[in-house]
């Protein structure tokens, strides 16, 4: 197919652009391939460039009754942008609107913008084959205990896993082939993660029981295997009992315990996630309703952004993942995670239990290799369940499965600024290019489709693209400082904020600093209180206090950590006033080592005053002052 049979208009003059944080744009519309351009073409004037899989939704206006005028067409992308194009003449508006409609939706993933770009830089690395199992688990393979398996080579065995995979040395590939026929897609037990006290987190998908209860001794050996003798692990099946009680109905189930003595059963419920049943798309559709609104009061925006039980998601798979952390961090046991078919939640749990334990994660090469372990390679549906982004869809396989998991890394690297090699910008990066991109990295379902497509051979690869030094230093977190340490981050509900960067970059500048304002307010409150306490300069208080209000003015600076507060602090009041007196009280206590308190003339009463000063927020945070 030659896409000039989908391109009804090529070029048309007087289209008029409204788009976000821009004047309207009188220019002339351009539609190739792959691309939407619009331009006035003056040097100093606005320029759309915009890729067709990046739009989401399709609507169009007419301007009136009369079939004679022409309309207005609606574009919803997938970076949440909404733009406008106002076009006078009724048979190309409707021609405009045939043609993008078409190339907004092709279903070969083969016409798609990566098969045909060509980067205009050097490769450097070759991203495709940079996170290769056999050197990502290079340290495992040399030991006694695993071994390097090609028993899934032309992905006969399971279809979403990938070609080669770890295994322990002492099960055989006939066990592995054997096992494929009690688990749901083939997903048997497949190592995710070995803890540094040699525990391991596997992930699997939900049993094949058929009613009859039916046991598999080669997927008993497999888990049995990994434990080892006279020693305990945790199953986390990340399903409510009823529902597992209903998936029992149509052949799966949960592992029969008799069968499996060694392991201990969890279910953490995150059903919603596990259906794919359109749910989660409908919570993010109203997360995005819901920051986009600027007509509506304070305490109606804190109440429709609760109902839309975005942050519920964040703060169960975070709870979740923590449960895992702590089992193999803590108790030395080994954890094994499945929901129904191993694709969603599986993903999100194994994943971020990693973020937590192991610091290597948290630097801009090891999150690259996460994502490719246990996304790319196990076999997330990318292509299915990124058809769409918010809008309603015909398919019930969409939802934003990955979004929900880099929301939970944000909220991490949130909580703990310092310990990530890379800023939250990669996420945003991360989060755009696996739904639209110039590059190959997340096209298809899994790794035999990518494979079938020649993805290696014909495209680009996105990790080439980042680890390219011009754009990993603007990656680079200045902030950061190694932590080989577990980050065990707090999942309470007022420690858990909005990605104000993503869901709200294209929000008006009103409703940023109106949300802003009342953070402002109760935190000057606080600062006018207690300035005053550290001296007539007002100390940390009045520096903290200047800063906040330099942002809500937008100028905006990173501040130096040798005498000012980390630089999360300003966004933590901003994203959840509620925050703002814990903020305060973590602030000062990182003071407590800063320059001015070091001073060896005043270290000793700033020190005391510090502390006078945590005692009273604390004080203020449990509402024993009024």
């Amino acid at each position: 197919m030659e896409f000039t049979e989908l391109i009804m208009t090529p070029k048309l003059n007087g289209v008029i652009l409204h788009s976000p944080f821009h004047e309207p744009l009188d220019g002339t519309l351009c539609i190739t391939g792959h691309h939407l351009i619009l331009s006035s073409r003056k040097d100093d004037a606005q320029e759309l460039w915009l890729l067709h899989h990046s739009i989401d939704s399709i609507e169009k206006i007419q301007h009136s009754a009369s079939l004679q005028k022409g309309g207005s067409i609606i574009l919803k992308c997938k970076d949440f942008r909404i733009l406008r194009l106002d076009i006078a003449q009724p048979n190309e508006f409707h021609n405009i609107y045939r043609s993008l409609d078409r190339l907004a939706n092709l279903d070969k993933p083969e016409l798609l913008y990566p098969f045909f770009y060509r980067p205009m830089y050097d490769i450097l690395e070759e991203g495709h084959m940079l996170f290769n199992p056999e050197i990502e688990f290079t340290n495992l393979i040399t030991t006694d205990e695993w071994r390097v398996s090609h028993v899934n080579r032309n992905y006969a065995i399971c279809n979403t896993y990938s070609a080669t995979v770890i295994v322990p040395k002492t099960i055989d590939d006939d066990v592995i082939i054997a096992a494929t026929t009690f688990r749901e897609g083939g997903r048997f037990p497949l190592l995710s993660y070995r803890h540094e006290n040699g525990a391991v987190l596997l992930r699997t998908s939900q049993p094949l029981l058929n009613n009859n209860n039916r046991r598999c001794k080669a997927d008993e050996k497999i888990l049995n295997a990994v434990l080892g003798p006279y020693k305990k692990g945790y199953i986390i099946d990340t399903r409510s009992i009823a529902y597992v009680n209903s998936c029992k109905g149509k052949g799966g189930g949960t592992e029969p315990e008799g069968y499996y003595m060694q392991w201990k059963k969890v279910f953490k419920p995150l059903d919603k996630i596990s259906k794919c049943d359109g749910s989660l798309v409908d919570n993010f559709l109203k997360l995005i309703d819901v920051c986009n609104d600027v007509n509506t009061s304070w305490d109606k925006w804190l109440s429709r952004l609760e109902a839309s039980n975005w942050l519920t998601h964040i703060q169960n798979c975070l709870n979740t993942a923590c449960l895992g952390a702590q089992c193999l961090d803590k108790d030395g046991a080994s954890v094994v995670v499945h929901g129904t078919s191993g694709l969603d939640t599986t993903l999100i749990v194994t994943s971020t239990t990693q973020m937590i334990l192991n610091p290597d994660c948290r630097t801009i090469r090891g999150f690259q290799a996460l994502v490719e372990r246990e996304w790319l390679q196990a076999g997330h549906p990318f292509q299915a369940r990124h058809l769409k982004c918010y809008t309603d869809s015909k398919s019930k396989r969409q939802q934003p499965t990955f979004l929900v998991f880099l929301d939970c890394v944000y909220q991490l690297h949130y909580q703990f600024p310092c310990s990530f090699e890379f800023k939250t910008d990669m996420l945003i990066i991360l989060f755009e290019h696996s739904y639209f991109s110039q590059f190959g990295t997340f096209l298809g379902n899994c790794e035999a489709e990518r494979v079938q497509m020649e993805v290696h051979k014909k495209t680009t690869s996105l990790w080439s693209y980042l680890n390219r030094p011009d754009v990993l230093t603007s990656l680079l977190n200045p902030l950061y400082e190694p932590n080989r340490l577990p980050i065990w981050p707090s999942v309470a509900p007022v420690s858990l904020v909005l990605w104000t960067e993503l869901y709200m970059r294209l929000a008006t500048n009103n409703l940023k600093y109106w949300i802003l304002d009342r953070a402002e307010e109760r935190a000057c409150r606080l600062l006018a209180r207690l300035g005053s306490e550290l001296g007539p300069s007002g100390g940390p208080l009045s520096l903290f206090q200047s800063n906040l209000c330099s942002f809500h003015q937008g100028t905006y600076t990173k501040w130096d950590s040798q005498t000012t507060p980390p630089a999360d602090a300003v966004v933590r009041t901003k994203n959840q006033p509620s925050t703002y007196i814990a903020t305060a009280r973590a602030w000062l206590l990182q003071a407590s080592i800063s320059r001015w308190i070091i001073d060896p003339v005043y270290n000793k009463v700033a020190l005391l005053k510090t502390q006078k000063i945590q005692q009273q927020l604390q004080d203020l945070e449990v509402g024993q002052v009024k």
